[in-house]
């Protein structure tokens, strides 16, 4: 007996329906596993699901590879013609690293290749005219942002927005930062006055559009119109989870309790949150599972479980190194050690699949990987990241930037009848909580 056609359509719409739900309960399932494994922070969950899980919060879905016009032993063509004769001086880490102070002709032999992305920076704007105050004006001022101006010297705090005292202990570090490379600065009174806005959130387009001139911790190739600064950790990184202080400061607590290259445990050492970076992490973390040499484990901040203090990492000869949302602030602190470096100087494949390989050799011939360690002390804490050479940046980035803004600072605001800013000194002995929204031209006395 044939179905009739009003039959045969309920029969094909009872199953496309069906259809519809399984799809719908299996694709609700996918994105609960997949949220799942992006923001859980146990210690296993199964490698496929590593692989399904998208990048999360990194910046970087592959490698990237810095593109440097000169090198760590030579000069930008552009930078040394613009030297002037000076007798021979050679940077002498003892004696020079906590010296503030150098003029720019020592801070360009000390440092080649330190001033590459304040060049790239300049030679964009150039390209683009010129930078004024209008530019700045166009720039919303989102939490995390503020806007500053050096006239004759002096650091004045334009306004400032902090969402909380994470922004506000960041923002009070750059700015401490840039007042200490001024004060040392013997030609600080002849500088260009240059007015600019700064960011210390993560990513750019956390706060605004790549197209503006801001000055930030981090920037992607892409992002060219934008200006790379300081991390705020080199003047001191405090906050409710981490009390570490001042970043020369914590290299003296490793010089003083680092042991020798023969007593470091032969493991490779990692502590952090998967959920930061999910994909990449976990790969690590499967990577160095049930390894002889894997000491790499997910932090519990809450519960503080697995937590290892900085210093305490250089007891190890081998220290993973995985980017967090976008630049890492803590690789300066494993640089501190006297030990090797994965993913920066031992180079790996992103997914961590050549690991074992790469530590193989290393594990076999302690000397090899300890002449590494020695290279990256030697060219890192003991040079490029020292006192000297994050004020020879910020100078040589007031002058860069300062060569092609094209306004005049005024410190009076005639239309207000006021300070335009308020003077560092003065605004970092203000109530934190007036910090938070604060707008000199709007301040009571």
């Amino acid at each position: 007996m044939a179905l009739s056609g009003c039959s045969r359509w309920r029969i094909r719409q009872g199953y496309l329906l069906g259809l519809f739900y399984t799809i719908g309960l299996l694709s609700f399932t996918c994105i609960i596993v997949i949220w799942y494994g992006v923001n859980t922070d146990r210690d296993y969950i199964h490698p496929l699901l590593t692989q399904l899980i998208p990048a999360g919060h990194c910046a970087c879905q592959t490698s990237t590879t810095f593109q440097c016009s000169s090198c760590l032993t030579c000069s930008h063509p552009d930078l040394v013609q613009q030297r002037t004769p000076a007798p021979a001086w050679k940077f002498q880490p003892a004696r020079d690293g906590s010296n503030e102070g150098l003029d720019r002709g020592q801070c360009m032999a000390a440092f080649p290749g330190l001033f590459e992305d304040v060049l790239r920076a300049t030679t964009f704007w150039k390209s683009q005219g010129a930078l004024a105050i209008e530019d700045l004006d166009e720039i919303p001022l989102r939490y995390g942002m503020a806007r500053a101006f050096i006239h004759d010297g002096e650091l004045y705090v334009a306004a400032a927005r902090s969402k909380g005292e994470d922004h506000r202990r960041k923002i009070v570090a750059v700015l401490s930062a840039i007042h200490r490379a001024l004060v040392a600065d013997t030609n600080r009174a002849m500088r260009q006055n240059i007015e600019f806005v700064f960011s210390v959130e993560d990513k750019v387009e956390d706060v605004t559009s790549s197209d503006h001139p801001i000055w930030v911790l981090a920037r992607s190739a892409t992002e060219e119109a934008v200006w790379l600064m300081p991390d705020f950790g080199f003047w001191a990184w405090e906050n409710i989870q981490n009390s570490l202080g001042p970043y020369d400061q914590v290299v003296e607590r490793i010089k003083r309790t680092d042991v020798p290259w023969s007593q470091k445990k032969q493991e490779l050492v990692w502590r952090g949150k998967p959920s930061f970076a999910p994909k990449l992490r976990r790969a690590l973390m499967e990577a160095a599972r049930d390894q002889p040499w894997g000491n790499v484990k997910q932090v519990n901040w809450d519960q503080r479980t697995n937590i290892i203090r900085m210093e305490d990492h250089c007891q190890y000869m081998f220290i993973a190194h995985v980017e967090g949302r976008s630049y890492s602030a803590s690789l300066k602190y494993r640089q501190a050690c006297n030990s090797v470096i994965v993913q920066n100087y031992v180079e790996v494949e992103r997914d961590f699949s050549d690991l074992e390989d790469k530590l193989e050799p290393l594990l076999a011939d302690p000397s090899l990987a300890e002449r590494i360690a020695n290279n990256s002390v030697r060219t890192f804490r003991d040079r490029y990241l020292t006192k000297a050479a994050e004020a020879c940046y910020w100078r040589m980035l007031f002058e860069g930037y300062g060569s092609v803004w094209n306004s005049s600072i005024s410190v009076w605001s005639e239309v207000h009848r006021r300070e335009r800013g308020l003077r560092y000194e003065s605004f970092l002995l203000m109530d934190s909580r007036l910090m938070f929204e604060f707008d000199a031209l709007r301040l009571t006395h």
